[in-house]
């Protein structure tokens, strides 16, 4: 059985980010070492938090780690930001990865807004027993 989290748009939108990153670094990851591995750690990090925070089973502790999830998206959009103006991405790469950032952290937004209300309303079920 897949866990529910899976199922969440902005986690879907956030593993395509990351594998897109990963394609688009590919081509200057011998020339921008650092930078490359910066990259595709944000891109990893905006992941995994969403798969930790899920097993936090309490809706404060996860709305904790989409959080950080999405700061790591902010950096990493500050990195693509980078990426066109020094050329080493091309507009389409850009405008790609843009509108999913946008989608994304719209999502990921809404998801936080619904998540506190369950938590305010007590209605927030816990799915792993301790």
């Amino acid at each position: 059985m897949r866990p529910a989290y899976e199922q969440l748009k902005f986690y879907q939108n956030i593993c395509r980010i990351r594998a897109e990153v990963y394609k688009i670094t590919e081509r200057f990851k011998c020339s921008h070492f650092r930078l490359v591995s910066q990259m595709r750690d944000a891109g990893r990090s905006a992941k995994q938090n969403i798969r930790e925070g899920y097993r936090r089973d309490s809706a404060l502790e996860f709305g904790r780690y989409i959080k950080i999830s999405a700061a790591s998206l902010e950096e990493l959009e500050g990195d693509v930001d980078d990426c066109l103006e020094d050329h080493l991405m091309n507009k389409n790469e850009y405008s790609f990865l843009k509108e999913l950032f946008g989608q994304t952290q719209y999502q990921i937004n809404h998801y936080l807004d619904s998540l506190y209300r369950l938590h305010r309303e007590n209605k927030w079920n816990k799915r792993f027993k301790s």
